[in-house]
């Protein structure tokens, strides 16, 4: 059985919804990092960097929600979560995971840990400014990567960039990151995943929805 360690509404419920989407054996563990639970040693022993998702397999633990993502469609090609017998789509695919981890995640980071980013009260207020800024690059991007009507990320078919996806949709919610009605298509996408029965069930497991 697979082991999923997940915080609520973090990066890793893309994961969960994919396992979920999967139809894998699992089980799904909690991680209050609001609580520090993500440092303590026993947490430590299963993923030293301290950080979700993390998700134990019978060859050893993987970390990085596109590495997850992407092992989890592989795993379970009957659920059909990623174009496995195409190499350039998904390739593809996973351009666009790293594109969320490193460019969209990583502004998020700057508001919600300036401190990793800026010394100081006024470099802290510089760094958490700009992130309305990047956010709207950035979703400006996959806003128009919807201009041709596809209801997925890649097109007619679903696949595990959509969740993730979704999760970052949802952080717009939050106070100061922007304003999600700017993007239309992105929250009709955002919509149009949350109403899947998978996401829903994982939404109400993680005390989301």
């Amino acid at each position: 059985m697979l082991k999923l360690f997940y915080s609520p509404g973090a990066c890793s419920l893309a994961s969960h919804v994919a396992l979920e989407e999967a139809g894998a054996d699992y089980e799904a563990l909690a991680v209050d990092l609001k609580a520090g639970e993500q440092n303590r040693p026993e947490y430590r022993e299963v993923n030293p960097k301290g950080r979700v998702p993390a998700l134990v397999t019978e060859r050893g633990v993987l970390t990085e929600s596109p590495v997850i993502l992407g092992y989890i469609a592989q795993t379970h090609p009957e659920a059909k979560l990623a174009p496995n017998d195409d190499s350039f789509a998904f390739g593809d695919m996973q351009a666009f995971n790293l594109f969320l981890a490193t460019n969209v995640h990583v502004a998020y980071g700057h508001a919600f840990r300036p401190e990793r980013y800026a010394k100081g009260e006024a470099g802290i207020a510089a760094v958490k400014a700009k992130v309305p800024e990047a956010l709207d690059e950035h979703f400006a991007q996959i806003e128009e990567r919807f201009a041709d009507g596809r209801p997925f990320v890649h097109g007619d078919a679903y696949t595990v960039s959509d969740p993730y996806l979704m999760v970052f949709a949802r952080w717009l919610d939050r106070p100061g990151m922007g304003d999600i009605s700017r993007y239309p298509k992105l929250r009709a996408h955002r919509e149009r995943i949350e109403a899947r029965d998978a996401t829903r069930k994982v939404l109400a497991a993680e005390g989301l929805s």
